[in-house]
């Protein structure tokens, strides 16, 4: 059975598994765990004969499930911490899984405090910033890097030395039911909802529409159905506001001349499925530690987005 064909189970197998059993910890949000291919990818060739189990959260199971480098999905139950009865009882799923090493990519407080759930005798090798656990980061200055650049130098206090590219063919959807224009640009003019200044001025985003229209530029628009509203500020650009799958977007991607957008999850997947991104960015995110990885990536910031104009914007549009 292909990993995309396991069921997702909050109770883990074990009997019957050749190998050892490997959890790797990723809980979100979507953008981290694109910025997590490679090292998924890198621990699925380290680990090619074991099993692997990753513990994510419920809005991503169904998603990661179809990733290569994985056999089981393990939903996050997230016990508070003073609900003692949950905690025991995720604990004892999470002692089940007989798992013999654990990547925490999260590094979390909370992945953290996972690793205590384990009963001594039965903890397996660690690896994050869990006091006590057998293989910490050390790294003085992981605060200070890049994402997918901190979980790497993590990986490699692990043992894990080989780092391939991931390949993402396996993230396909249907876009032929869109009947797009030949030649179109993506635009993402949403964000974190609670995050405003995360976000370009809808006006400016109808205003790059039209100038790229002016060069024979379609502008496709997508994001999360609550977004409707961002997009409708927007006429000049096709909304596909809520009507894409990953998949989907994946191949939006690879579809499209480049995409312009704000610091959002989309960005990444944009970015990683190869399509050139011109991501815009406040102060209020620090793109040194989480700007989209991708082959063709650039990155614009004013402490105020609004502060932004349109002509920075067109001047840093690939040929």
């Amino acid at each position: 059975m292909a990993p995309h064909d396991q069921p997702i189970s909050t109770e883990m197998p074990t009997t019957g598994i050749p190998g050892r059993n490997i959890l790797i910890v990723k809980l979100g949000a979507f953008g981290n765990i694109i910025l997590s291919f490679r090292a998924f990818a890198a621990i699925r060739k380290h680990h090619a004969a074991d099993r692997i189990t990753v513990l994510t959260s419920a809005a991503y199971a169904d998603w990661m499930r179809t990733f290569p480098w994985f056999d089981d999905v393990l939903i996050d139950p997230r016990p508070a911490r003073w609900d003692l009865p949950g905690m025991w009882r995720f604990g004892r799923t999470l002692t089940a899984g007989h798992f013999s090493r654990v990547y925490d990519l999260q590094t979390s407080a909370r992945s953290s405090r996972y690793f205590y759930l384990f009963p001594p005798k039965h903890r397996p090798a660690w690896s994050g910033i869990a006091f006590g656990c057998a293989l910490p980061d050390r790294d003085p200055h992981r605060n200070d890097l890049h994402d997918a650049e901190r979980q790497i130098g993590q990986l490699r206090q692990a043992g894990i030395t080989t780092f391939p590219e991931p390949d993402l063919s396996w993230c396909r959807g249907d876009i032929a039911r869109f009947a797009l224009p030949p030649s179109f640009a993506i635009l993402v003019p949403g964000s974190s909802p609670h995050r405003p200044a995360k976000r370009w001025p809808a006006d400016r985003f109808q205003a790059l529409a039209t100038a790229l229209a002016e060069r024979g530029i379609a502008s496709v628009i997508v994001g999360a159905a609550a977004e409707q509203a961002v997009a409708a500020d927007i006429p000049a650009a096709i909304s596909l506001v809520g009507q894409t799958s990953f998949g989907d977007l994946a191949d939006l991607a690879r579809a499209a001349r480049f995409a312009v957008g704000n610091d959002t999850g989309p960005m990444h997947l944009i970015a990683a499925s190869g399509c050139p991104t011109v991501t815009l960015f406040s102060d209020d995110s620090d793109p040194a530690k989480c700007a989209p990885a991708g082959r063709w990536t650039r990155v614009l910031q004013r402490p105020r987005l609004a502060d932004l104009p349109l002509d920075a914007v067109l001047e840093s549009l690939p040929a």
